[in-house]
């Protein structure tokens, strides 16, 4: 049996506390994370919570107030010593593609490039053919599509070979169509290179499809981190559950480590007597009893009480529907998916339950 180098244990990237103030205001605020070579991890949060700035930290075009950033074990930043950006061999890829209109494909791959004219068009060539683009080696940007603009920005990131590729919502100037298609190539391209990438974005799908390891950021600072199904399975907090879907809340307090509702009793242990909790849980969570619509409820032990809601508005939405219900207990509006089609009609009263499996209990936040 081999045993790995100590080198190959080692992350490729290491970020440790980074912070960067703002006229006194922490945007990054002591940020950590590692990625070890040939891993795609996502910084994931919404707009405003300090991930672009993270990556201009790591790439060197911003600087922080503390904290250091190590590649490959190698001091590459901290508030005395700083390798310039050009030398930290970390690609970058941004939504605008930033392709130079007045070069062809191949010079734009070929750009920051050094070696001999020979060596430079052989990796040119490489490149373009692995995107399937060879054969617009000699054309300019403006007659490629958005796409095909895309993956040049792709292979001119990788020419030069950087061990650690930043990319900041690459994919979003992309139309829908496009973009699945797209993000598989490059995260294929990617693993072959062996490229560490930080994947910067917003959307949740793009997360949960390209990353080894998501890190969810949230007013400066890294709230969670995990495998994908880890995040979405065993959320921090509320707000963590709602940034991946809609959610239900229920409202109760904690009497014998049991919150009462409408849906029957949950436990919440660990709370002390009289604290508030919230009860969170998926609208796929939800299920509607189509047989006993306005009938007696008939309590199971996985799905607890069922509860009456009365449906207010009832939309499909492709691949399922969203159907919207007031509740009798105290008038709440739960929403609940049903796959296809299933358009209720409005004032129609039905029987809700409840996943007891997939529901989280937090502490309500004042």
């Amino acid at each position: 049996m081999s045993v790995p180098s100590p080198t190959a244990l080692l992350p490729r990237l290491d970020i440790r506390n980074l912070v960067r103030r703002f006229e006194g205001k922490a945007v990054v605020d002591d940020v950590s994370l590692s990625i070890l070579p040939g891993h795609v991890t996502c910084l994931l949060g919404p707009s405003g919570c300090g991930k672009s700035t993270t990556l201009r930290l790591i790439a060197g075009v911003d600087m922080q107030d503390s904290g250091q950033i190590h590649v490959d074990g190698k001091l590459i930043c901290d508030t005395r010593y700083r390798v310039p950006p050009e030398r930290r061999s970390i690609g970058l890829m941004f939504q605008d593609f930033a392709l130079f209109p007045h070069l062809s494909v191949g010079h734009n791959v070929a750009f920051g490039l050094s070696g001999s004219k020979a060596e430079k068009r052989k990796r040119v060539s490489e490149l373009l053919e692995r995107v399937n683009l060879l054969h617009f080696i000699d054309e300019y940007p403006h007659q490629l599509s958005g796409g095909e603009q895309q993956r040049v920005a792709l292979a001119r990131a990788l020419a030069p070979r950087p061990r650690v590729m930043l990319m900041d919502e690459p994919f979003s100037g992309l139309d829908n169509r496009l973009r699945d298609g797209i993000r598989d190539e490059t995260l294929a391209l990617l693993k072959e290179e062996g490229t560490s990438v930080l994947l910067v974005t917003h959307e949740p799908e793009e997360a949960m499809r390209m990353a080894d390891e998501i890190a969810l950021m949230r007013d400066g600072r890294i709230v969670q981190r995990g495998a994908p199904y880890n995040i979405y399975k065993s959320p921090a907090d509320k707000e963590a559950v709602a940034f991946f879907s809609d959610i239900n809340v229920l409202q109760g307090n904690v009497q014998g480590a049991l919150v009462d509702t409408a849906f029957g009793q949950f436990l919440a242990p660990g709370v002390p007597d009289g604290g508030a909790v919230e009860i969170v849980f998926r609208p796929q969570h939800v299920g509607i009893d189509f047989d006993r619509a306005g009938r007696g409820p008939n309590p199971t032990e996985l799905q607890g009480t069922p509860a009456r809601g009365v449906v207010e508005r009832a939309r499909f939405m492709g691949s399922e529907s969203l159907v919207e219900f007031r509740m009798d207990h105290d008038g709440a509006v739960l929403k609940a998916t049903v796959p296809n089609v299933f358009l209720p009609r409005v004032g129609v009263a039905m029987w809700l339950t409840v996943r007891r499996d997939r529901c989280f209990i937090f502490p309500r936040k004042v």
